[in-house]
């Protein structure tokens, strides 16, 4: 299950409250298109900004329109008793795995991460995903850490943060993590520019936030690398550096995700929670022209 694509779609809202119809269109557009998992509730979902109620909700939602695709869901917070609390909704609801990121006001040490991981895997059943991402988390993972977290009954894989650009470095970076964790833990880069050469590098998956929204390039990618062929993955992914440049224009992927959301009638306009704002015109046709370009739909 924690091989290939995983899709991480937006949870829109309307009016400050999650748009379901949004979201259920989102989800049978991931299953219409055959991924191989779809994870709920991380960053791109808006997971940091709902309500455990409004997160027990989407859960269900996500797994009652996921058909047979494995589904995913994403349970931190900023207290191990919230955690606990998505981890009961999200195996209530059906869920296959989880998605654990360390979240924190105040920095968490290694102690504190390791002991959060240790919570959710003495509580559940369910395998786990260690979000590495530093960027939203603000949590440094080494590879002790890793190490120390992945010997934890229960940890299925590792999504971390995009590989070195040079081929041989990011082969060699893959390498390094796999020889610190157990065998069947899997290696899930994230970072959506990184996703060829990471999957090329070595890693079992692609954690994909555009491919919440836009599944069939980021398939024709992960494709392309489980047949054999690194170039077609490399020269889709190349195509696709228009859109990368905007996510690193915009501050990352969320608020471009939403406007192509919104462009292709898939969330209405302002479709992410407050206090994010809702790019304005100008950057909303900038947006449209590249989606027109790359004949993205």
């Amino acid at each position: 299950m924690f091989t290939g694509l995983s899709a991480f779609p937006l949870t829109p809202l309307r009016d400050d409250t999650v748009d379901e119809r949004a979201f259920i269109a989102l989800m049978e557009r991931l299953v219409m298109a055959g991924v191989d998992s779809i994870t709920a509730l991380g960053s791109t979902g808006a997971a940091a900004y709902l309500s455990t109620a409004e997160r027990e909700r989407v859960a269900r939602l996500a797994v009652e329109h996921a058909g047979d695709v494995p589904v995913v869901i994403g349970v931190g917070a900023l207290r191990t008793s919230d955690v606990l609390a998505n981890v009961a909704h999200a195996e209530a609801a059906g869920a296959r795995g989880l998605l654990l990121a360390p979240m924190s006001y105040v920095p968490l040490s290694p102690d504190d991460v390791f002991g959060l991981f240790r919570a959710v895997s003495d509580a559940t059943e369910l395998p786990v995903i260690v979000y590495d991402n530093p960027g939203t988390t603000h949590v440094t993972f080494t590879t002790e850490l890793y190490a120390r977290i992945c010997a934890l009954p229960g940890i299925a894989s590792l999504k971390i943060p995009g590989v070195p650009s040079d081929p041989d470095a990011a082969r060699a970076h893959v390498a390094a993590i796999r020889a610190s964790i157990p065998s069947h833990v899997t290696i899930g880069v994230s970072g959506d520019a990184f996703g060829a050469a990471g999957l090329i590098a070595g890693c079992d998956a692609w954690y994909t936030a555009v491919g919440g929204t836009l599944p069939v390039p980021t398939l024709t990618i992960t494709r392309a690398v489980q047949r054999g062929r690194a170039e077609d993955a490399l020269r889709e992914s190349e195509r696709l550096a228009p859109l990368w440049d905007l996510f690193a224009r915009f501050g990352g992927s969320s608020r471009v995700i939403a406007v192509i959301a919104e462009q292709l009638g898939l969330a209405p306009r302002g479709c992410l929670p407050l206090p994010i704002q809702p790019l304005d015109d100008a950057d909303r046709h900038l947006i449209h022209r590249v989606m027109t370009e790359l004949e993205l739909n």
